[in-house]
């Protein structure tokens, strides 16, 4: 196997997942992403003769769920790794899954360089600039984030709790991001102005003078300046109507090894010290929507206020 691939999937497997020899796994992928998967299913037969690997073609958009016998298998084992190119992280199957007790981390859009790069991490790092940040936004009533590049939103996270993504999966129900890094809410409620200027499918990373303005109102997204992303999310609302312009996620980038912005949204919402707003679902992280898409774009350079207090956000390190 490629030697950098198989440190890659050593860090999944073991540190993050700390997989039994007793116990069952499955690595749900694609055909676009089966070289990753592969070498994650070739780590995990070293540890347990119950592992297992599956393929499907790429979903048509992300948060699209998977074939029922992909989310029956997720449901039915102990652990699973799901290299994807579309993201299964906020799927009904993947919350179905640790319902039922399985641990397992998500690796949406997932690339060569990405998992080769994002999981050479120190994840012990990552779990304490995650408590930092948590310590400080947790029992805000509001949460305003401002830019210069335009960007003033507030967000109420109302009763909903905080989540911290730290690739820490080995209890059970655990779930994750891989390459981790975050920390994130569902909001109950969030008006203002938000401008993207990092990172956003399908255009990946933005270029200098490139801006996404979106502007909010009552927890909707009520206009998108953006053609390509207003497809998508009407594509979503053909299916679910309003849902699909929910204000679904405010996250904070806690992942200090991230030091620039690669165009993938997996690895640079981690990035310290930046903000990710998402659209669309979130009914997989704490909310009531549930909808066909969850399209996160990457703020640079925010100044995060918890009840008018600025927030001490981590710095990338070089």
């Amino acid at each position: 196997m490629d030697e950098e691939l198989r440190r890659a999937a050593d860090t999944a497997v073991h540190q993050c997942l700390g997989l039994g020899t007793d116990e069952s796994l499955v690595v749900v992928t694609d055909d676009e992403r089966e070289a990753i998967g592969e070498a994650l299913y070739d780590v995990a037969s070293d540890v347990t003769d119950d592992a297992a690997i599956v393929r499907y073609p790429p979903g048509d958009q992300h948060g699209a769920e998977p074939p029922e016998p992909v989310a029956a298998a997720m449901r039915s084992a102990d652990a699973f790794l799901a290299p994807t190119t579309k993201s299964l992280s906020h799927t009904r199957a993947r919350g179905a899954a640790c319902d039922a007790g399985a641990r397992g981390a998500t690796l949406p859009g997932i690339t060569r360089d990405v998992f080769t790069t994002g999981l050479d991490a120190d994840y012990d790092a990552i779990a304490a600039h995650c408590d930092d940040v948590l310590d400080q936004v947790a029992d805000a009533d509001e949460i305003r984030v401002t830019t210069d590049a335009g960007t003033d939103v507030t967000f109420a996270p109302g009763d909903r709790e905080w989540l911290a993504d730290t690739g820490d999966v080995r209890e059970p129900g655990a779930f994750s991001n891989l390459p981790a890094g975050e920390v994130f809410v569902s909001p109950t409620d969030a008006n203002g102005t938000y401008v993207v200027d990092g990172t956003m499918m399908p255009h990946g990373l933005l270029g200098d003078d490139q801006r996404l303005r979106f502007e909010v109102e009552d927890g909707y997204v009520t206009d998108i300046s953006d053609e390509a992303v207003r497809e998508q999310v009407e594509a979503g609302a053909d299916e679910v109507g309003r849902d699909a312009y929910n204000l679904a996620e405010l996250g904070i980038g806690t992942n200090v090894g991230v030091t620039d912005l690669v165009g993938s949204v997996l690895l640079d919402e981690k990035a310290a010290g930046t903000v990710h707003i998402a659209i669309g679902d979130d009914a997989g992280i704490g909310g009531d929507v549930d909808a066909p898409l969850h399209l996160d774009g990457i703020v640079r350079d925010p100044t995060v206020y918890a009840d008018g207090d600025e927030v001490t956000l981590p710095t990338a390190t070089a």
